[in-house]
C-alpha cells in the first residue's frame, strides 16, 4: 500500500487528478473499495495540492465528481442486475456479515443510509448497489449521494492537505475513522433492533417492578416527601420534571467549568499553559482556504449578524405565538451574556495573542471571547425557542444546528489568531450557563402549573385502603 501511494504522489498532476476521480468512482461501481479504499486516493490528492502541484479546488472537484458518478453507476448496476452479482463472482469478496449489516442499515435509515454510509469502511461500497436493488427513487438517492460526496470528499482531501508531508499518519487516521464509523453504525442498528423488539412496555414493566419492590417501598415509607419529590424531578411530562432537572445539571456543570477556566486564566496555570502550544500549532497549519472559510464563519458570532437575526426571529415568533415572552427570553439571555462577558473582561484584563498573528480585526481584552459568547447565547436561545412544542427529531435538529454554529465560531476565533483557546472555552461555558439558568428560572417560576388530576384524585380514592397499600399506590402514582 505504501509503495502504491508513493507511486501516486510521483505521477504528473493531470494523471494524479484522474486517479483522484477514478478510484472513488470505481470504489462502489466496480467494488474496488474492497481492495483499495477510496479515501487513500483522496488523501493523496490533498497531499499533492499541499505541495502546490495542483489546485486544491481541482482536487476537490475531481474527488466529489468521482464519488457522485461512481455511486450513480453502482445504483444503476444494483437496480438492473441486483442479487445476481452478489450471488456470483462479486459475492466472493463480500462478507455475509457486511452485506447483512448494509441491508439492515439501508432498511432502517433509507436516504440517510446513503449519506452516512459514505463515511464508513464497508458500507460505502455496498450501499449504492443495495439502494438500486431496494427500489429507492433515484431522485432521492441523488440528493443524499451528492450531499455525502461533498462532505466525505472534502473531509478526506483536507486530511491530506492539512497533513502535508505526514500523509502516512493522516491516511492511517482516515482509515481508522472509517472503521470507527462502521462500528458506530453497527452498534446503532443493533440498539435500534433491540429497542424495537423489546418495546417500551418492557422498560415500563421493569420500572414498575423496581418501584413496587420492598426496598423502594420501605424508603418511600420512611421518607415519603423526599422520594416523591425526587421521582417528580424525573417525570418527563411535568413542567418541573425531567427538563428542569437537565437544565439544572447543565447550569451547574457549565458554571463550574467557567469558574475553573477563569481561575486557570487568572493564575496562568493548568489549562492556560496549553494556550501558547495550541496557538503555535494553529499558526503552523494555516492555509489560505481555511483562513477564508473561518473568516466568513466568524461573522455568525458578530453582533452585526446575531442582533438582526434575533430581532427578526423574535418578532416573528412573538407575532405567531401572540406573546412577548419570546422577546423577553431573547433580551434576557443575550443581554445577560454580553454584559457578563464585558464585566469579566474588565476584571481579568487578559491580553490577546500577538497582533502579527491576527487574520481578522480584533480589539479589547481577550477573555472571554466576545464572538463565542454571542454565538452560543444567540443561537442556543433561538434553538430553544424554535424547538418548543416540536417533535423530538426537530428538537435534535435545532439543537445540533446551534451547537455546530457555536463550535465553528469558537474554532474560527482561535484559528484566526485573535483569541487563545481558553478564551473560547470559557466564553462557551459562560453562555451555556446563562442559557441553562434562564431555562431553570422560566420553568420553575413562570411555567404553568401541571393539570394532572390523577395526583389530586389518588389520595381520595385510596382512603379506604390499608396503610401498606396506600403507601404503594401513592408511591406508584408519583413515579415515572
Amino acid at each position: 500500500m505504501s509503495s502504491i501511494a508513493t507511486h501516486v504522489l510521483s505521477l504528473p498532476p493531470w494523471v494524479a487528478l484522474l486517479v483522484v476521480f477514478a478510484l472513488p468512482a470505481l470504489e462502489s461501481s466496480a467494488f474496488v473499495g474492497f481492495i483499495f479504499p477510496g479515501e487513500i486516493a483522496l488523501v493523496l490528492g490533498g497531499v499533492i495540492a499541499y505541495e502546490g502541484r495542483v489546485s486544491v479546488f481541482a482536487v476537490l472537484a475531481a474527488a466529489i465528481a468521482g464519488c457522485v458518478v461512481g455511486d450513480s453507476v453502482g445504483y444503476a448496476v444494483g437496480k438492473r442486475y441486483g442479487r445476481r452479482l452478489l450471488d456470483g463472482t462479486v459475492g466472493r469478496f463480500v462478507k455475509s456479515s457486511h452485506l447483512d449489516r448494509a441491508e439492515s442499515y439501508l432498511a432502517e435509515r433509507g436516504g440517510k443510509a446513503v449519506f452516512f454510509g459514505r463515511f464508513t469502511a464497508a458500507l460505502r461500497v455496498l450501499i449504492p448497489g443495495l439502494a438500486g436493488m431496494s427500489g429507492m427513487r433515484y431522485r432521492t438517492f441523488l440528493v443524499y449521494n451528492v450531499a455525502s460526496a461533498i462532505g466525505w470528499g472534502t473531509m478526506s482531501v483536507m486530511f491530506g492537505y492539512l497533513g502535508g508531508s505526514s500523509w502516512r499518519h493522516v491516511e492511517h487516521i482516515a482509515s481508522r475513522v472509517g472503521l470507527a464509523a462502521l462500528a458506530v453504525v453497527v452498534l446503532t442498528v443493533l440498539g435500534g433492533i433491540l429497542l424495537r423488539r423489546t418495546g417500551p412496555a418492557r422498560f415500563t414493566r421493569l420500572g414498575r417492578t423496581l418501584a413496587s419492590s420492598r426496598v423502594v417501598l420501605r424508603i418511600h415509607t420512611r421518607f415519603p416527601r423526599f422520594s416523591s419529590w425526587l421521582l417528580a424531578r424525573f417525570d418527563p411530562a411535568g413542567s418541573t420534571g425531567l427538563a428542569l432537572t437537565v437544565a439544572v445539571l447543565v447550569a451547574v456543570t457549565a458554571t463550574w467549568t467557567f469558574l475553573g477556566i477563569t481561575q486557570d486564566v487568572v493564575t496562568h496555570e493548568e489549562l492556560a499553559l496549553f494556550d501558547p502550544r495550541i496557538h503555535a500549532w494553529v499558526m503552523a497549519h494555516r492555509t489560505t482556504v481555511l483562513t477564508g472559510f473561518f473568516w466568513v464563519v466568524t461573522w455568525l458570532g458578530a453582533s452585526a449578524v446575531t442582533i438582526p437575526v434575533l430581532g427578526v426571529a423574535g418578532g416573528l415568533l412573538a407575532q405567531r405565538r401572540r406573546s412577548w415572552a419570546v422577546v423577553l427570553d431573547i433580551v434576557v439571555v443575550y443581554g445577560s451574556a454580553v454584559v457578563l462577558a464585558s464585566v469579566v473582561r474588565q476584571v481579568v484584563h487578559r491580553s490577546r495573542p500577538p497582533a502579527a498573528d491576527w487574520a481578522a480585526p480584533a480589539g479589547g481584552w481577550a477573555y472571554p471571547s466576545g464572538h463565542t459568547t454571542q454565538a452560543v447565547a444567540a443561537w442556543s436561545i433561538l434553538a430553544v425557542l424554535l424547538a418548543a412544542q416540536r417533535t423530538r427529531r426537530s428538537r435534535f435538529a435545532f439543537g445540533g444546528g446551534a451547537a455546530a454554529i457555536a463550535v465553528l465560531v469558537g474554532a474560527s476565533r482561535a484559528y484566526l489568531g485573535v483569541h487563545w483557546a481558553t478564551d473560547v472555552f470559557g466564553a462557551a461555558a459562560m453562555s451555556t450557563a446563562v442559557v441553562a439558568l434562564w431555562c431553570v428560572v422560566r420553568r420553575s417560576l413562570f411555567a404553568p402549573p401541571d393539570t394532572d388530576t390523577s395526583a389530586t384524585q389518588g389520595p381520595r380514592s385510596s382512603a379506604a385502603l390499608p396503610a401498606g397499600d396506600r403507601d404503594r399506590q401513592s408511591f406508584e402514582g408519583a413515579k415515572l
